[in-house]
């Protein structure tokens, strides 16, 4: 589920986790705040004295004031090093409290995860930077396996002695968990994993100076403000995360991984004579723009290139009339296809929903074990398949956090029911592998079951325009503004920003405020066409929020532009 984005902070004492039986948490280690310089940076180059008017103007020391760096340490100021913002801990703090794990007899198995994560958001809107912030995180989870179930603690101190602690603690936690949990947790062994895994990037984001991003978004912003009395409002943001993770555990597995994370978009909002306002976003509405990948991405998505298409189309929703109900053939637009892929296939095939483990956040599943093989779950054009391998998606990892390898598995193929996002645990309560979807937000919170990249597989329908040009009669609907979908993620209406009617194979008149319902496998089982993959992009949601304590995540979904007969469509009121 979508989350809007929140702090977290360290959990106190213990509590019970939403875990297969059951799991027992306990935290400890609270921020201390801290002010650290920007990191030198080599490109590219800061833009010339004047190019921010809003930092020459009138209210600049107020806007000084917003804009000062803040990061939130735990233990001391980040270092310079060859990943900025990470300072690993020593070696013999994780092994020690995994030597001394490892000599506990009711002790299964046992992981310590450092996690070090280094984020910066930015935002201009009006005119006026409206966020620049920074912050550090950095601490070590430690999870217990013991005789039935498990233990977590953690810690914000990385010494060998708070680490030890730390282990002793998760196994307190394991044991009095098993006092009262019914049955063991089974759980497969593996075999050791050793390696390394980086995001590939060509331009380090945190090496950018703080200047350069930030005219980046004023051009865009202010040109969206500009030419209409109508244009009333704007915003540009981009957002930038750099994850380290170490993974050890009493199997052998050690794992190094580091991923950086970024988002880049705009949105304008337009005021009618009526009162009505309306919103128009790009490349698609805020918190669906993610990516794994450096700052080169921010060029190829091109803002200013987008800026005079956006600001017409919000000006022409103004006067467009509203979507009429009925029953209409719909075209997604790919952005659109890839929120139906997260909130109707890949919530309802997480594992520990399905069990019923885990149903925050309207988190149960339709989806139930006994129709894994039956259920026709979509038309033989849909293929949607997790792949934790696909090249700059936000779910793209070298492994997750049980030490699981990334993979690609089908979860949808050929429209048949075929397989869940799970865990090692969840898995063999079916008898089955794990699909590797075990992760974690931070070091202060347990792996949890979360999508990596769902993707729908591209058809052969060609470019949107070919898909428009071979519809005699329809509607093509663009870009989520809100949605909503009952508790089995069964039944689900979303309303979006912007429609087309198509007659005879051409766009004609806009429409306004339009909306589409409909019921899962009814509505995946209309898809009758799906561009190629020219057509396919991969998109990525920053906040996906599930469990309790909440954890925020960064998913993946690939589409194209598909086809929906029979979908009943209307207009908010």
């Amino acid at each position: 589920m979508l989350h809007p984005p929140q702090s977290t902070s360290c959990p106190q004492g213990s509590s019970i986790w939403p875990h297969l039986p059951l799991h027992v948490a306990a935290c400890e280690g609270h921020p201390a705040s801290a002010s650290a310089s920007t990191p030198e940076s080599t490109c590219p180059a800061s833009p010339e004295p004047g190019l921010l008017p809003f930092l020459n103007e009138p209210h600049a020391a107020a806007t000084r004031a917003r804009t000062r760096r803040k990061v939130t340490s735990f233990t001391e100021r980040p270092t310079k090093s060859t990943v900025i913002g990470v300072q690993m801990p020593p070696e013999p703090s994780l092994e020690a409290a995994l030597a001394w794990l490892r000599a506990q007899p009711d002790a299964r198995y046992a992981e310590a995860r450092f996690v070090d994560e280094t984020s910066e958001r930015l935002a201009v809107r009006d005119g006026r930077p409206e966020q620049v912030t920074a912050e550090t995180s950095r601490g070590v989870g430690i999870r217990v396996l013991g005789d039935k179930t498990w233990g977590f603690a953690c810690t914000a101190d990385t010494s060998e002695a708070a680490l030890l602690a730390a282990a002793k603690r998760a196994l307190r936690v394991a044991r009095a968990s098993g006092a009262v949990a019914r049955f063991a947790v089974v759980f497969p062994e593996r075999a050791a994993q050793h390696g390394t895994y980086t995001s590939r990037l060509a331009i380090d984001p945190f090496t950018v100076p703080l200047e350069t991003k930030l005219a980046a978004l004023d051009g865009p912003e202010r040109a969206l403000r500009t030419g209409d009395a109508r244009l009333k409002s704007a915003e540009a943001w981009m957002s930038w995360t750099r994850q380290r993770k170490r993974l050890v555990t009493t199997e052998g597995t050690d794992v190094d991984q580091t991923f950086t994370f970024g988002t880049c978009g705009m949105h304008v909002f337009t005021l009618g004579d009526d009162g009505v306002s309306q919103r128009r976003s790009f490349p698609t509405y805020q918190g669906t723009d993610g990516f794994q990948g450096g700052y080169e991405r921010v060029a190829s998505v091109d803002l200013p290139g987008a800026v005079d298409q956006v600001k017409d189309e919000a000006l022409a929703l103004l006067t467009a009339p509203p979507c009429p109900a009925g029953t209409r053939t719909v075209l997604l637009e790919s952005s659109q296809v890839a929120l139906q892929i997260h909130e109707s296939c890949g919530h309802p095939t997480e594992l520990d929903r399905a069990l019923g483990s885990e149903i925050s956040l309207a988190g149960g599943s339709f989806l139930q074990p006994p129709m894994l093989g039956k259920l026709t779950y979509g038309s033989a054009l849909v293929t949607l398949v997790a792949d934790a391998t696909s090249d700059g998606g936000n779910g793209t990892f070298g492994w997750d956090d049980e030490g699981v390898p990334a993979g690609r598995h089908a979860l949808i193929e050929r429209g048949l029911f075929v397989d869940y996002l799970s865990s090692r645990e969840t898995a063999a309560a079916l008898g089955r592998g794990s699909t590797g979807a075990m992760r974690a937000e931070g070091w202060n919170r347990p792996p949890i079951i979360r999508m990596v990249n769902v993707s729908l597989d591209p058809g052969d329908a060609g470019s949107l325009e070919d898909l428009v040009a071979d519809t005699d009669d329809g509607l093509l609907i663009a870009t989520d503004r809100s949605w909503s979908i009952d508790d089995l993620r069964l039944n689900f209406q979303f309303s979006c920003e912007i429609a087309w009617e198509i007659r005879h194979g051409r766009r004609t008149r806009i429409l306004r405020d339009p909306l589409y319902t409909g019921i899962t496998p009814r509505f995946w089982g209309s898809c009758d066409a799906v561009c190629g993959p020219e057509a396919w992009r991969l998109w990525g949601i920053t906040d996906c929020g599930k469990g309790e304590p909440m954890q925020l995540m960064q998913v993946g979904h690939g589409a194209s532009p598909a086809r929906f007969r029979d979908v009943t469509v209307g207009s908010e009121p």
